[in-house]
Order: structure tokens, then C-alpha cells, then sequence
């Protein structure tokens, strides 16, 4: 009976110990989701303020306790972003600038990127450690000089061949548009999904007597469509949000993109919130279609573009 007891607890014992292991299992991936939430929620608070005071009235805005569901709704702080300012306008300027920018970039980049990826040619490696040694350059520190070129570029903007006379590609949406027409990240981007990619289908390619450009527009860049989408993505945000540069660059008011509108709801020292909300939350919608549109190609880029260095 003794020896029937010792094997009973020596059963319950394994059991407990085989229990345990999952129970914590359990245990860590609730608090690993109650973290996660909690961190969502916090995240998610200042949009959803901004949501609700895009249509809360005047008066119930900064009423304490704050209003989390406004009492009443009102569409006047849109009405009021319209007629205030050209939002219109400077809506259709900051998607011309970035789509614009969109396109080249995803060009550029992605030949770029061949080329450094696919091609062997002398100073390879060295051209590309001086592009990631460029990246790690602020871009603040290279702004004075930027600002430099665009005001010297010959024959635009009233300059004559040697960069004098007018205002160059100064407020001009070229003077936008060129400086990021090939991004290092970019070309880094693109670089590391085509040495994904199997080189055998360029050999045969050449065997049947293609030329360069055409392997590259026909066989390898529609392979990358993910990839694109990514950097497309990215390109698209970082030039629609885009603020400083184009302050620098556009002095004409008819030019103005939608970043630097959202700014006229802020003089004297106040800020008109109704109306910048109402603005902002216009602002972000093309950034939301664009992602949710490519979210697939977006996370298959991600994937990928990592996995050859």
C-alpha cells in the first residue's frame, strides 16, 4: 500500500509539474494582451481627442472634466477649415508634391538599387558604404547648402549659366520635388529585396541577348512589387507631411501645401483648435487610404527586405 501511495504522489507531482509550464504560459500571454491594450489605448487617446473636438462647439472643447462623447455635434469647425484658407488648394499642392515625389523616388531608387544589388562593377562596395555613411548625416545639417544650389541652379528661376541673376529653383516645386527624387534610403531599401531576389533569371536573360534596362523593367521590377508598395508608402507620408522644407523653399501663397495651411489656424499667439482638427484629421485620410489600400504589400515588403544583406 506504501508502494501504491509513493506512486500516487509521485503521479500527482509529474502532473502538477507537466500543469504548471502551461498555466504560465496562460498566464504571461493575458498579461503580454492587457499590456498590449492598455498601451493601444493610451496611444489611441490624443486621436480620438482630436476626433471629437473636430466636432464638439466652441465652448465644450477644453471643458473640465474633458467631454470624452461631445453633447452635441457641429460640422462648422470643417465648414470654417475651407473658408478660412485655400484648404483646397493646398490639399491638391501637397498631393501633386508627393505623389510626384512617389514616382520618381520609386524610379530612381529602384534602379538605383538594381545597380548596386545585381551589377559588378568597380567601386561597388565602396559607393554604397559612402550612401549609408550619407544617411547618417541630419538632414538638418544639410540644409543651408541645399538651400544654396537651388538659388545658384543655372539657367532656372532668371540665373544665367553660371547660377546669377534670379531666384533659381527657389519657390518652385522642383525645388521640392529634385532634392528627394533619389533618397539613400530608398536605394538601400530597394538594394536589399533585389539581393533577394535569384540572379539566374539575369543570366539567362542576357543569354537571349537583353539589354541592362530592359532585364531590369521587364523580369526583376515587377518581382519587387512589394517592396515598392513599402516604399511607397514611406515616400508618400514623408513628403505629404512634409513642413520645414517646403517653408524654406515656397514663398508664394498660392504654392503653400497643406502642412504649411494647417499653420494659419495659430496667430497672435492663439490657436483656433475647432478648425486645425478639423484640418488635421483631412490631412491624414490620403496617408490612411494609401496604407490600407497596400497594407498586404506593405507587410510582405517588410518581410522580405531584410532577408540578404
Amino acid at each position: 500500500m506504501g508502494t501504491a501511495i509513493g506512486q500516487g504522489s509521485g503521479s500527482s507531482k509529474h502532473k502538477s509539474d507537466r500543469i504548471s509550464p502551461r498555466a504560465r504560459r496562460a498566464w504571461n500571454g493575458a498579461a503580454f494582451y492587457v499590456v498590449g491594450i492598455l498601451i493601444a489605448v493610451v496611444m489611441f487617446l490624443p486621436f480620438y481627442w482630436s476626433v471629437m473636438t473636430s466636432f464638439k462647439p466652441d465652448e465644450d472643447m477644453f471643458s473640465m472634466p474633458i467631454q470624452w462623447i461631445p453633447t452635441s455635434f457641429t460640422l462648422d469647425h470643417y465648414r470654417k477649415a475651407f473658408t478660412t484658407v485655400p484648404f483646397g488648394l493646398y490639399f491638391w499642392n501637397s498631393f501633386f508634391l508627393a505623389t510626384t515625389g512617389v514616382a520618381l523616388n520609386l524610379f530612381f531608387g529602384s534602379l538605383s538599387g538594381y545597380a548596386f544589388a545585381k551589377l559588378k562593377f568597380k567601386g561597388n562596395s565602396g559607393m554604397f558604404r559612402l550612401l549609408l555613411a550619407a544617411m547618417m548625416v541630419p538632414g538638418i545639417v544639410t540644409m543651408i547648402p541645399s538651400v544654396y544650389v537651388l538659388r545658384h541652379f543655372p539657367l532656372t528661376g532668371g540665373n544665367d549659366l553660371f547660377g546669377d541673376g534670379g531666384m533659381g529653383l527657389m519657390n518652385s516645386f522642383w525645388g521640392i520635388i529634385l532634392p528627394g527624387a533619389s533618397g539613400t534610403f530608398a536605394v538601400f531599401f530597394m538594394r536589399q529585396f533585389f539581393l533577394a531576389l535569384p540572379s539566374d533569371m539575369m543570366e539567362m536573360a542576357r543569354i537571349e541577348g537583353c539589354g541592362e534596362f530592359r532585364i531590369f523593367w521587364r523580369i526583376y521590377l515587377p518581382l519587387t512589387k512589394p517592396a515598392l508598395a513599402t516604399l511607397g508608402i514611406f515616400t508618400f507620408q514623408a513628403g505629404w507631411n512634409s513642413f520645414l522644407w517646403p517653408m524654406i523653399v515656397l514663398n508664394d501663397p498660392d504654392k503653400a501645401t497643406i502642412q504649411m495651411g494647417l499653420q494659419a489656424f495659430s496667430f497672435n499667439f492663439q490657436t483656433d483648435y475647432g478648425p486645425m482638427m478639423a484640418g488635421a484629421l483631412i490631412a491624414i485620410l490620403p496617408i490612411l487610404v494609401l496604407f490600407l489600400a497596400l497594407q498586404r504589400y506593405f507587410i510582405q515588403g517588410i518581410a522580405f527586405s531584410g532577408i540578404k544583406g
